[in-house]
């Protein structure tokens, strides 16, 4: 293929006649081709996408890279050539395309004649085949026979004429464009579809209320307006933007009558002339004798259909003449109609109404794959569960279908075979006979590609690689590179460096294995494959692999770092370790320490790694054991904490100095007040409520602590009585008390309700009225009635014995000595019973009430944990 490109190239050079490079003759066909469009678009528009295929197709043909796609060959100048005229841009052999589609026309025919009953010279006229690349369908007679340029004109293109494009006859294409209008192509003769209308006409958009000037191709445009054109119903008028093609229907809602009128409902404006309701008719017709059957619809009803000349129901009979209210006489024939088999008729006699819906006549099928033979009745299908297992049209492929019937369709699956390369599997649809040659050439070359040459596919494993005696261009990949020797360009891949990494490690230390930095990679397309492979050893680190993890040995401590808990570890190896102490860390608390194994502490210095696996220290859920200040009886209510305990919100109960008034205090604020300050805080600020001590009064002081001053002098006044109440006198407290003592007595030992009586004397007045008051006083007494002392002489009587009473009771018979002492036994049975019930449920009862107190203290101590 090489020779061939080298030849071809000379060939065009010696025929330029002028030495100019087949650049700048590219530039000059460009030019000529796109000459006459320029003139109507600009320069601009040179990049248009229209014209950028067309570029491309240049471009590839300059350069030698054309190539058929049916038989992968490339392309020469001088090639008969067919050019698809669809959306695609391709160009084939003009052999490769009769071929392609004469097989393709062929087969469409051969299907269409076994599926369709038409015969083969009919199926091979409307047969069609397609474009390899875009699938376009061409028909028979469109099959090429002849040489001609791209646009079709001449015959036998030239081919020696280096300014004008291979296989074009370099006139203007003059082709119609597309969409019809008027205009032709305006380049020179040219692969492809035309490009769009460049030519400049007065265009109106889709709506038709604006006109613009715009290029022929892009001449349909909106103008982003209301369209507002008539909609179908001639009422209403399109409101969307304006557009394409016909508006929409009417969706204007209203309320509609149906055709016949019968009902009203809300439909769309676009609805209203096919509104029917699913109610009949039910006019009079004009017979006066029968209601239109009709659904609903509008228009007259038409005549009465009983009317003018009837059948019988087999339409064997006719009659003339009936009333429409006469039926038509059956007339006794068979009826003889088709039944929807389609091969057998009505065997039952005239009659009225539908015949049978299913044919029941008997006959021999087979199913649809002929495996099976069988009588069923003429509607029942017949088929049987076994696969079709006919090979399809390509010869390899069994049809996986269940009872196919004589057609089975065709194979849709690719080849897939691998050709004779063993490298690359046959692409093409699943065809019979031999596959057609690889096509791929491989290059065999050095790494610097001055030394190469080509090879058909699967012979490459033959061949002996190329010596070349440059030196090598590649630039290693690895740390080493500005210190490593030049070698010559060699085959495959660069070899590996020798010398030490030295890489250094995040954790400081360097990499001590052979080089293993980054290698650069063979090209694929210059390098064979191995013909056996060679066994090797594995080296240390695979080159273009990262360092390994770090082997060096470190001393680490624990994850609890306690103090001599040291290990000696791969510098590597981050696992972490725990050496069985306690942690020992004060808690939270500040009061407590750690109980747990060493575990990891988190540490805002620790890596993320290990941040995520430490754990805190144990919660301490002891109480609060420290001395509040100031001092008290109260406990701190919360659990051991850091710092000092909250103030002492507790409310005490103190009352005052006399007890007729209890203050509440907060324990913080009573104990931080001294006991002069406590003293005068506890006073009720009002008269002392104790009583005297030798006397009924209180004391007449305000509120005070301690005993009550100088009880002895109370400067009350106090009514003072004879012994029998008569005369009254007030003298003072203190003098009271001091007749009390004079007359040997204490005051405190004298009642509150004779507090100064008797201390005066009686005269004679008040002994006659003691006399009278004694005696009303014994008349007002009550009797007492004497109350009969019990004989304590004479004995009460005594039980009898049981001796006497056993003499007293008839004799017993043996029944029922027998029946006493089963009931004793059953009551004695039955006491047992319950005993050892209340002893069992008794026992599950504490168990239940022990778990219970557990569970309700174990809530406690969570809620408020003081323990």
């Amino acid at each position: 293929m090489s020779s061939d490109s080298d030849s071809d190239s000379d060939h065009s050079e010696s025929g330029s006649g002028s030495g100019s490079t087949p650049a700048r003759r590219h530039s000059d066909l460009s030019d000529s081709i796109f000459r006459s469009y320029l003139e109507f678009t600009g320069k601009t528009s040179a990049t248009n996408a229209d014209l950028s295929k067309i570029q491309s197709f240049l471009t590839s043909s300059s350069s030698g890279a054309l190539s058929c796609l049916i038989c992968l060959e490339r392309i020469r100048p001088g090639d008969p050539t067919w050019s698809c005229t669809s959306v695609c841009f391709s160009v084939f052999h003009l052999f490769c395309i009769q071929s392609w589609a004469r097989q393709a026309s062929d087969l469409s025919a051969l299907r269409a004649s076994t599926r369709l009953p038409i015969s083969q010279s009919k199926a091979a006229e409307v047969s069609l085949w397609n474009c390899p690349k875009c699938r376009v369908e061409y028909t028979q007679s469109q099959i090429p026979k002849i040489y001609r340029c791209f646009c079709g004109k001449l015959e036998n293109p030239p081919s020696d004429d280096p300014w004008i494009l291979p296989h074009s006859c370099g006139e203007v294409c003059n082709r119609p464009l597309k969409h019809n209008c008027g205009h032709h192509c305006l380049l020179l003769c040219h692969p492809g579809p035309c490009p769009s209308c460049p030519k400049l006409v007065k265009a109106r958009c889709f709506c038709g209320s604006v006109q613009d000037m715009r290029r022929c191709g892009f001449k349909n445009f909106s103008c982003n307006n209301a369209c507002e054109k008539k909609l179908a119903c001639g009422v209403h008028r399109c409101s969307e933007i304006c557009h394409e093609g016909p508006c929409p229907p009417c969706r204007v809602r209203g309320r509609y009558r149906c055709q016949c009128g019968k009902r009203e409902e809300e439909k769309e404006c676009c609805e209203r002339l096919d509104f029917r309701c699913e109610e009949n008719c039910e006019r009079m017709l004009g017979c006066g004798q029968h209601m239109c059957s009709k659904g609903c619809h509008s228009g007259e009803c038409g005549p009465c259909p009983f009317q003018g000349k009837r059948t019988c129901p087999c339409g064997k009979r006719v009659h003339e003449g009936l009333s429409c209210k006469d039926a038509v006489p059956l007339c006794g024939a068979t009826c003889d109609k088709m039944l929807s088999c389609g091969y057998h008729r009505c065997p039952e006699r005239c009659h009225r109404g539908q015949c049978l819906e299913t044919c029941r006549t008997v006959v021999t099928k087979r199913c649809r794959c002929g495996g099976l033979k069988k009588e069923v009745p003429c509607h029942q299908d017949l088929a049987c569960e076994r696969k079709c297992q006919r090979l399809r049209d390509c010869g390899r492929h069994p049809c996986k279908r269940r009872c196919c019937d004589g057609d089975c369709p065709p194979c849709s699956e690719i080849c897939g075979r691998k050709l004779r390369c063993k490298n690359h599997k046959c692409p093409s649809p699943c065809h019979r006979g031999a596959c057609a040659p690889c096509p791929v050439m491989v290059t065999i070359a050095c790494l610097c590609g001055a030394t190469h040459f080509e090879v058909p596919c699967g012979t490459e494993m033959d061949q002996k690689p190329p010596r070349c005696r440059k030196p090598c261009p590649i630039t290693p990949l690895c740390r080493h590179g500005p210190n490593s020797k030049p070698h010559k360009c060699h085959y495959g891949a660069c070899h590996p460096c020798k010398l030490l990494c030295e890489e250094e490690y995040p954790c400081g230390h360097n990499c001590k294995l052979r080089c293993h930095g980054p290698k650069p990679p063979p090209n694929p397309e210059f390098t064979l494959k191995p013909k056996k492979k060679k066994s090797f050893h594995q080296p240390e680190c695979t080159p273009g692999s990262p360092c390994p993890p770090c082997p060096e040995f470190v001393w680490r401590s624990c994850v609890g770092q306690h103090f001599a808990a040291d290990r000696m570890m791969v510098c590597s190896d981050k696992s972490l370790f725990s050496c069985d102490n306690l942690c020992g860390n004060p808690l939270p608390c500040g009061n407590h320490f750690c109980t747990k194994t060493c575990h990891p502490l988190k540490n805002q210095s620790l890596p993320s790694g290990q941040q995520a696996r430490s754990e805190p220290c144990e919660v301490c859920y002891l109480p609060c054991e420290k001395e509040r200040a100031p001092a008290c009886i109260h406990p701190c209510p919360l659990s051991c904490h850091p710092g000092d305990c909250p103030p002492c919100k507790v409310l005490v109960k103190r009352s005052c100095h006399c007890g007729s008034m209890v203050h509440v205090f907060e324990c913080i604020y009573y104990n931080s007040l001294s006991e002069k300050e406590q003293t005068a805080v506890r006073s009720c600020k009002g008269l002392c409520h104790r009583k005297l001590p030798y006397c009924t009064h209180l004391c007449p002081e305000t509120c005070h602590p301690g005993q009550c001053s100088s009880p002895e002098k109370c400067s009350k006044k106090v009514t003072v009585r004879c012994g029998c109440q008569t005369l009254k006198r007030e003298w003072l407290c203190h003098d009271v008390q001091a007749a009390y003592r004079n007359a040997g007595t204490d005051p405190k030992d004298i009642p509150k309700n004779q507090f100064g009586l008797g201390l005066l004397p009686c005269d004679s007045n008040c002994k006659s009225k003691q006399k009278v008051v004694d005696s009303e006083l014994h008349s007002r007494r009550p009797k007492v009635v004497e109350v009969k002392e019990p004989d304590t002489d004479k004995p009460a009587p005594k039980r009898k014995k049981r001796r006497e009473r056993g003499q007293e009771v008839a004799q017993i018979s043996t029944l029922q000595k027998i029946l006493a002492h089963m009931k004793r036994f059953l009551l004695v049975v039955t006491i047992l019973v319950a005993l050892a019930a209340v002893s069992y449920y008794g026992y599950r009862g504490l168990l239940w009430l022990s778990d219970w107190m557990n569970e309700v203290e174990e809530k406690r101590q969570r809620r408020h944990p003081r323990i």
